[in-house]
């Protein structure tokens, strides 16, 4: 895994430098996880809003299950590429504990 030489070669011992890297890669993983997720949310969301606006139809569970249903299919398809991202990345953090507390 290139990503994981990459990350070790970093830590030297908890300064700045890695706090900051730590909290890029932190962030990074978040956008990876929460990006799919969110993007379809607004996606759907103005979809239905634009739908809604047209055809004057204000009805609460037309926007919340049309959101729900494309969520959990982009949940089903991409969900285990989200938690091995997040595995990978939580192993990785565990593994450079005892470097980072010297």
């Amino acid at each position: 895994m290139p990503h994981r030489r990459r990350m070790r070669s970093v830590v030297s011992a908890m300064t700045d430098t890695v706090v900051l890297e730590l909290l890029r890669q932190t962030f990074w993983v978040a956008l990876k996880i929460g990006g799919p997720i969110l993007a379809t949310a607004l996606v759907i969301g103005v979809l239905i809003g634009l739908f809604q606006a047209i055809t004057q139809i204000q009805e609460m569970t037309l926007t919340f299950v049309p959101k729900a249903v494309a969520i959990a299919a982009i949940v089903l398809f991409f969900g285990s590429w989200m938690m091995e991202s997040l595995v990978i990345f939580a192993v990785e953090l565990f593994d450079r504990i005892p470097e980072l507390v010297k």
